[in-house]
């Protein structure tokens, strides 16, 4: 069976014990969890509780991407999934991600997903964007990041293929990731929400502003190359006319 890596950020979070809670309640056994301590002065005892039970890695604050690439560089699963320390997965996220992406053959996927209080009441059942196509993606990446890295499960191969995170977007490194990847990779979508995201008092303004920063940066790098892609995707599937013959 195939192992699945789970990656889990964590800077002066008060709900990574939740989080690591939710790893370990998987339903699919074959995981290793991976946490990765970004320079947090806070919050830290909470980790302590279950170090015998997962990788336990410290490192100076150098933000999600950084992290995330040094779980990767530590993995030793056949699949690669991120779960933010804020964040929770359900019990059967694994299980049930897996086994679509070995039905569908797929190297990458992502799921819907729920949204959340500090309280995990649950405010949206349904929050992603249902994307079917590969030029619905296209195009919603053309403004902004519709997927939800904490959805996303992918073959570890991927990182060989495209390389890891741009450790120097602190807001969007995800985002930029997948950019990258849709050339040469489908993204598969599951229609579950199979992770609740957490919206909380410490998303701070100052965060928001740097992401809207982040995403005109990345909006203009990768304009062309998108339009590019655009075009292809429409010269292998034409609109259907009923008057060509």
């Amino acid at each position: 069976m195939p192992k699945v890596s789970i990656i889990i950020p964590f800077y002066n979070c008060p709900f990574i014990d939740q989080a690591i809670e939710s790893a370990l309640n998987q339903t699919y056994k074959d995981i290793e969890i991976i946490v990765i301590n970004d320079g947090s002065s806070t919050h830290t005892e909470k980790v302590t509780p279950y170090k015998d039970r997962i990788q336990y890695y410290e490192k100076e604050n150098g933000g999600t991407g950084s992290a995330l690439n040094l779980g990767i560089q530590n993995a030793a699963g056949n699949y690669f999934s991120w779960l933010s320390s804020d964040d929770l997965f359900s019990d059967q996220k694994v299980e049930r991600q897996l086994s679509f992406m070995e039905k569908e053959k797929a190297q990458i996927s992502y799921t819907n997903y729920y949204v959340m209080d500090a309280y995990n009441n649950t405010s949206v059942k349904m929050a992603g964007k249902a994307i079917h196509t590969k030029m619905e993606l296209l195009k919603y990446l053309q403004k902004d990041n519709p997927i939800n890295g904490c959805t996303v499960m992918m073959d570890m191969d991927v990182f060989s293929t495209i390389g890891l995170f741009n450790e120097t977007l602190k807001c969007t490194q995800d985002y930029d990731f997948w950019l990258r990847a849709i050339d040469q990779y489908e993204f598969h979508y599951l229609h579950e929400p199979l992770v609740s995201y957490r919206v909380h008092h410490q998303m701070t303004p100052q965060r928001n502003n740097q992401l809207a920063k982040e995403i005109t940066l990345l909006n203009t790098t990768y304009d062309g190359y998108l339009e590019k892609l655009i075009k292809q995707e429409k010269e292998k599937n034409p609109p259907w006319n009923p008057f060509k013959r």
